[in-house]
């Protein structure tokens, strides 16, 4: 079984990395690819109760790769994740078949939720690198959650999201009719505030100027 998700793991990062050559030097070079393999022993060592060692080797791998998978977290064979520097999945997170994540990504939660309380990936979602999803929702399968992206609810399939906080701009290919900011999103009044007193503060200039002819 450990050979069989070795397997898909490798095939996956031949799929999603152009650069990939050999199933060798992926296997010895990839940190992604080892960082799954050191998540999968501590998982082991989770479910027979032995948490100690299970963290132990979950912090040896972040020293050794620099991604973070806690021993709880429920990661498919076959997902790619490219690089892997600063990558963090949380301890109730679930990533299915197919998932690629880039670096810097973090699947964690918001710190206010009990149970689950981090994000589940359906089937061949792609989470740029950067991006943050938090709680205990659903990315749906297909999704993309563009590079730097801030996402703190549900995301429906074959969505594209972007943005602080994500907003979906496309569903299946096609512009989503939620495009416009959120009405209540403090960012976009500030800066519509702050549009109108640059029209009133021209409109000032303009009469002082024409006064001054």
């Amino acid at each position: 079984m450990f050979f069989k998700k070795l397997k898909k793991d490798i095939s996956a990062a031949k799929q999603f990395d152009p650069a990939a050559r050999s199933s060798f030097e992926i296997w010895r070079t990839y940190p992604g690819v080892r960082a799954l393999i050191w998540h999968r022993r501590a998982a082991l060592l989770w479910k027979w109760h032995l948490k100690f060692l299970a963290r132990k080797a979950s912090e040896w791998a972040r020293f050794r790769t620099g991604v973070d998978i806690h021993p709880a977290a429920k990661i498919a064979a076959g997902i790619f994740i490219d690089h892997g520097t600063g990558v963090v999945i949380g301890e109730t997170a679930e990533v299915e078949e197919g998932v690629v994540i880039y670096q810097g990504v973090t699947l964690g939660g918001t710190g206010k939720e009990h149970g689950k309380r981090h994000p589940t990936v359906k089937k061949n979602a792609v989470i740029s690198c950067g991006a943050k999803v938090l709680g205990g929702f659903t990315v749906g399968e297909g999704a993309r959650i563009g590079a730097g992206a801030v996402v703190l609810k549900e995301v429906p399939p074959y969505a594209t999201v972007v943005g602080i906080p994500g907003r979906i701009v496309r569903i299946n290919g096609e512009r989503a009719q939620d495009l416009l900011p959120e009405k209540e999103d403090p960012a976009l009044k500030e800066l519509c505030a702050l549009r109108e007193r640059v029209f009133a503060l021209e409109e000032v200039l303009r009469k002082l100027h024409h006064d001054e002819k």
